[in-house]
């Protein structure tokens, strides 16, 4: 995927995001929770775009 269009999707999450959070009125804690999962999912995704994902998945924790 190319840069470029990794950015233009990073604009347009960010973009959708700023308005959720300024014009639909939600409690807080809604938000605080939103905002959070639509981060990680980005950066989930960016894991995967990137080829760092895979590498994740070699390591063990616990025995």
């Amino acid at each position: 995927m190319p840069l470029i269009q990794v950015v233009v999707v990073l604009v347009v999450v960010g973009v959708i995001l700023w308005l959720i959070n300024r014009f639909i009125p939600m409690a807080r804690s809604i938000k605080s929770i939103l905002n959070a999962v639509v981060i990680i999912a980005v950066v989930l995704w960016l894991l995967n775009v990137f080829g760092i994902s895979s590498y994740l998945s070699t390591i063990r924790v616990g025995r």
